[in-house]
């Protein structure tokens, strides 16, 4: 292993990068930052070392390996002499076909990620072509990735198996994975500090741009709400989430949008974005249509909360119970409306929220159910890059 103690964790998407560097194993954040828009002639960009100011700017980033050169270039003698010093780049890629856990991500590796570039295709394709940017332009650093599958690698076969003929599992892969790993983990790891026992009942509410609900006991996954891929589960800001196959079937033939431009609807112009005819699937525009009437923005919202009281309720049963909610992700965090309309579905449970203190909460730590509530609900926000680090930095076997 390299003598440096420094891993740059990228989160890489289509048109965009975003990276935290960490000193380990003191998990000490270095340096932020991020590329927007990347491909377009000019790409804004931001980073800050911390205890700097931040520095801004726009310049031509036509690929992921402009993007990593120019944040080594900004970050050159503020923090580090050069990405060659780092121990290992880290990234959280989706899923590779039969590859899971923390893996350091090879040709091997790549191209089992290629293999499903047609289940992930917002996914996929850019963190590989940023894995090949870092192994051209910093040969010999390694590149390790937690996929986002890894957390739900011990759910038990009932829960991951679909009811479709077996050979179809066995031949194809047709099966129940689960994302957001590395984000629940966080969760449950952080609820085990708070809480100061890894024994509880838990189920972790992400809720963002996309969402998911994972049930966790003692520390391992045992259900989520997602399917085989991220179109699945909760309604998202533009994918569809849960939605009937023959529904589907029946768009693409007897309605004549064919399986590529439904596909394409149901992964782009859908969720949340879809029901309420907004430009947009953000819930925090969703709110503003709501205030001036729109009544497709409050149904899409009612439909949202609605669907995460159904994959919470289905986990009080998975779990016979629970000890602790936890709310995290953008909405999670920092929406106290879409927290207090969740939990309004809960209290034949015994769950008491402080309905006072919950709209007073905003991306902090934070308990917002009563002191007599028999589960405690918890605001946690979210660390998935820390994840990915300590990950990286166990796999290349630093003490």
């Amino acid at each position: 292993m390299s003598q440096s103690n420094k891993i740059l964790v990228a989160n890489i998407g289509t048109t965009s990068f975003k990276f935290r560097l960490f000193e380990m194993p003191s998990e000490r954040l270095l340096a932020r930052g991020g590329v927007e828009r990347i491909g377009s002639p000019l790409s804004p960009w931001k980073i800050q070392v911390e205890g700097q100011e931040a520095v801004s700017g726009e310049d031509a980033c036509p690929d992921h390996a402009a993007a990593f050169s120019l944040a080594e270039k900004h970050l050159i003698g503020k923090v580090l002499g050069s990405f060659h010093e780092l121990a290992a780049f880290g990234f959280k890629p989706v899923g590779a076909k039969n590859i899971s856990g923390t893996q350091v991500l090879d040709e091997t590796v790549l191209k089992a990620m290629e293999d499903l570039y047609s289940l992930f295709p917002a996914h996929n394709p850019p963190y590989v072509a940023g894995v090949r940017a870092c192994h051209k332009l910093y040969a010999g650093i390694p590149c390790v990735g937690t996929f986002e599958t890894a957390f739900y690698d011990n759910v038990p076969l009932h829960n991951r198996r679909f009811p479709v003929p077996l050979e179809w599992e066995e031949k194809y892969g047709i099966r129940r994975y689960g994302f957001h790993g590395a984000s629940h983990r966080f969760i449950t790891e952080r609820s085990a500090e708070l809480v100061g026992s890894k024994k509880m009942r838990l189920i972790s509410c992400h809720l963002g741009g996309s969402s998911s609900i994972a049930a966790v006991k003692d520390g391992t996954a045992v259900d989520s709400s997602w399917g085989m891929t991220p179109q699945s589960g909760l309604p998202q800001n533009n994918r569809v989430g849960d939605f009937d196959v023959f529904a589907f079937t029946y768009l693409a033939r007897e309605c004549g949008l064919g399986l590529d431009k439904a596909a394409s609807e149901l992964s782009k112009n859908a969720g949340l974005k879809g029901m309420s005819g907004l430009p947009t699937g953000d819930v925090r525009d969703l709110w503003e249509a709501v205030g001036k009437g729109n009544e497709n923005a409050r149904v899409a919202i009612d439909v949202f909360v609605g669907a995460i009281r159904k994959y919470v309720g289905q986990f009080l049963v998975e779990l016979d119970g629970a000890d602790v909610i936890v709310f995290t992700g953008g909405i999670g965090e920092n929406d106290w409306q879409v927290r207090e309309a969740v939990c309004e579905g809960l209290t034949f449970c015994g769950l008491k929220l402080d309905k006072k203190f919950n709209a007073t909460v905003r991306s902090q730590e934070a308990v917002i159910s009563a002191p007599d509530s028999k589960i405690q609900v918890r605001v946690i926000p979210t660390n998935e890059e820390i994840i990915i680090a300590r990950n990286a930095w166990t796999k290349l076997g630093a003490k």
